[in-house]
């Protein structure tokens, strides 16, 4: 009798009935909701599945997630394209592209890219002195300019990346009417700019001193001297070019983005791109 009680006491699957009221808390013991992780920035949802854990890594975080959106790709690569329009044009600017003469070595001169030569006497070397000076004073101001022109923009493009990275455009989205004005004024702008840049260039190798200065070098067998269009120059036009295309996708990318900026505000979901 005894071991039928004892198995009319367990259950069928083996674990014993529990006889009594239910156990309750356990006194002076608070029991704690689950915490559930912040919601999706933009939501009013408060279902789980609007809820994400907080991001991690340098671009995972709320602001900087704007630098992996097509317009601050744009934005940066405008950023190097006018550095290198500052570096180009400051290349005329920090060189006299001269003949330096050293009076301790009595009558030897030095030509400042290339090593010791006496192919100057000590007139001749003067001459050439003064020419490499005068032909300096010709491109310096159309120098200065390219300059001045390339700061400006590289710190207008680093301007907008600082403006989208704080998410400006969310709470004033006419700043990105504004933003597309002035990239298509700038990329407009750097077609005059071009035109002057290469005609002033131009104008100081077709002028007198510049032929007196090449004849001077090439009597005494040294090339490099030509009255021509150097690298660098070259090369400032050319990443002028592309910056003018650059500028006209980033405007573009600025009206795409005040259209989708007031589509969300009318129906708020989670917003990356701005």
């Amino acid at each position: 009798m005894a071991e039928r009680e004892r198995r009319s006491r367990r259950q069928p699957g083996g674990a014993r009935a529990v006889s009594g009221p239910p156990r309750g808390p356990r006194p002076g013991r608070e029991e704690h909701p689950p915490v559930l992780p912040s919601p999706k920035r933009g939501t009013s949802c408060e279902r789980p599945e609007c809820y994400q854990a907080e991001p991690s890594g340098l671009l995972e975080c709320y602001q900087c997630r704007y630098l992996c959106t097509a317009r601050a790709c744009c934005q940066l690569v405008e950023v190097l394209l006018t550095m290198l329009i500052l570096i180009c044009s400051s290349v005329s600017y920090s060189s006299t592209g001269g003949y330096t003469g050293i009076p301790n070595l009595g009558g030897i001169y030095y030509y400042q890219y290339g090593g010791a030569y006496s192919g100057f006497d000590g007139a001749e070397g003067e001459k050439a002195q003064q020419l490499d000076t005068q032909f300096y004073q010709l491109k310096l101001p159309t120098a200065r300019a390219a300059m001045a022109v390339g700061g400006a923009l590289m710190a207008f493009s680093c301007l907008l990346v600082l403006v989208g990275v704080l998410r400006l455009p969310w709470h004033f989205p006419a700043w990105l009417l504004l933003e597309c004005t002035l990239d298509i004024l700038i990329a407009l702008g750097f077609l005059p700019a071009l035109y002057f840049y290469f005609h002033l260039l131009l104008d100081a190798y077709d002028s007198p001193v510049c032929k007196e200065r090449e004849n001077l070098y090439q009597s005494k067998g040294y090339q490099g001297f030509s009255c021509s269009v150097h690298g660098a120059e070259i090369a400032a036009g050319l990443f002028s070019c592309i910056a003018i295309v650059v500028f006209l996708v980033s405007a573009g990318l600025a009206v795409r983005g005040y259209k989708t900026v007031h589509q969300l505000r009318e129906k708020p979901v989670e917003m990356y791109e701005f």
